[in-house]
């Protein structure tokens, strides 16, 4: 991807797509970040935002596969080599790498009060005439919370983006999407009149693995059957259950924000073909980006929850203990200090400061044996420093059509097993500052570290 430095669309390129491509093979698989997107046949799954036809994308590309979303958005799947020239197209805005997803809240009935609420038939808060969407992990479809009292499901849809469809066995992705399975109600029938668990998965063979899918829509939606005097019921407990259990892509076991895209683009467009609103649950989530609501997934969020009668609520706050974000102001003449403690047997790690464009700021990495990076200055295209016994690849990125926010994106990466063990530096040195902030994020799911962040003169 050498070309990728001349060519004069850095804007509309995520910054850590950019650092993924011009990372070697050998670093991008070394690393559980720069791979996200990628496949081992030299095609990548990207997040689109364009403009114009559909059509006129396709014809332009016509070995790629998209899959056109409400509000001018498409996951793409495209050759490593035709990315410089979607970025290129005039119709093409922007375009992002997907991130991978976590799993978030998971509240018990008990804080939110529901009882006086449920205890009051005059309320009538029973969720009838609404349908509940979670996305997540799957759902237990045979658990008697999401049954009738004749023992028919409470599902109108169930698409499970990990079954790959079969047309012979009448298994269909859903209409426009090409992943996975969708089961109807019938099929879903079907499957609980049976009278064992073999042959319940051999028709309906969908299953919530961890079980957070479950548990989310019991919170939401769970009819009390399942407890003795429908105790532990749900929030909307007559309401009906669109459920989507989103693709679990490669070994680390957690989906991708193109599969969520998915996952409620399907949901809105079936609650609207239903004439039914739709309440929809998202209890994964990530802590990537400039966290101002400008990358793609935020903003595509924000375009659908304006079409049809939705309301989107996403599950917040299982980090907030982990230490995982630093953040403050620069001053002139003032270098603010950031300690990274990274705990044994580390294989990659990556790290994302987030300040304005305007503001001129160097950085240096020191390890826990003191050897330091020197000044890292700004510059076009992917820079690589060995500190120690770890390889730093830095990426500073540009704004996007639409923020000012600028990423600098570092992947730590060992240079033999493991990234050097204890407590890292980061130095950040001002030069010309107007807008002063700046915030650090580690990835969602790292209690390993912690960021902890003073000043020096």
């Amino acid at each position: 991807m050498d070309n990728m430095n001349t060519m004069d669309f850095n804007q509309k390129i995520d910054v850590s797509l950019r650092a993924s491509l011009e990372a070697t093979p050998v670093e991008r698989n070394a690393s559980d970040d720069l791979s996200t997107g990628s496949s081992s046949d030299g095609f990548w799954n990207l997040i689109v935002l364009y403009t114009g036809s559909p059509q006129t994308l396709q014809n332009e590309f016509p070995s790629s596969s998209f899959t056109f979303l409400l509000g001018n958005y498409a996951i793409v799947k495209i050759s490593e080599d035709d990315i410089p020239s979607l970025a290129a197209f005039p119709q093409v805005i922007y375009i992002e790498r997907p991130r991978q997803l976590f799993f978030e809240i998971v509240s018990a009935r008990q804080a939110s009060c529901l009882s006086a609420i449920q205890e009051n038939s005059s309320y009538g808060l029973t969720g009838k005439g609404i349908l509940i969407s979670v996305i997540d992990s799957g759902i237990d479809y045979a658990h008697p919370d999401f049954c009738n009292p004749d023992k028919t499901t409470r599902l109108v849809a169930l698409w499970d983006q990990t079954i790959l469809a079969d047309p012979s066995a009448g298994r269909f992705a859903p209409a426009g999407y090409s992943q996975g399975t969708l089961f109807s109600p019938e099929q879903i029938n079907a499957a609980l009149q049976t009278a064992g668990h073999e042959e319940r998965f051999r028709l309906v063979p969908s299953r919530d693995i961890s079980g957070h899918g479950t548990a989310v829509a019991g919170i939401a939606a769970g009819n009390g059957r399942g407890s003795q005097g429908g105790r532990y019921r749900g929030v909307a407990p007559e309401a009906e259950l669109l459920i989507v259990k989103m693709g679990i892509p490669g070994e680390y076991g957690f989906p991708r924000t193109t599969q969520l895209m998915r996952g409620v683009d399907y949901i809105i467009r079936k609650a609207e073909e239903l004439k039914k609103p739709v309440a929809v649950n998202i209890s994964f989530g990530n802590t990537y980006g400039s966290h101002d609501g400008t990358s793609l997934l935020e903003r595509y969020l924000n375009t659908v929850s304006e079409r049809w009668k939705n309301v989107i609520c996403v599950g917040s706050g299982n980090e907030g203990t982990t230490a995982g974000h630093a953040a403050g102001e620069l001053e002139s003449r003032m270098t603010t200090e950031v300690q990274l403690a990274v705990q044994e047997r580390e294989v990659s790690l990556n790290l994302q400061i987030w300040k304005s464009y305007v503001d001129e700021v160097a950085i240096m990495l020191i390890d826990p044996s003191g050897n330091a990076s020197g000044r890292i200055d700004e510059r076009t295209g992917i820079q690589r420093i060995t500190v120690g016994e770890t390889e730093l690849l830095i990426y500073y990125g540009e704004p996007k059509p639409y923020s000012v926010r600028q990423e600098i994106y570092i992947t730590f990466l060992p240079e033999s097993n493991f990234i050097t063990p204890g407590v890292w530096t980061i130095r950040l040195v001002p030069g010309k500052i107007v807008d002063k902030s700046w915030q650090m994020w580690l990835p969602a799911p790292v209690s390993y570290t912690h960021l902890r962040a003073h000043e020096t003169l």
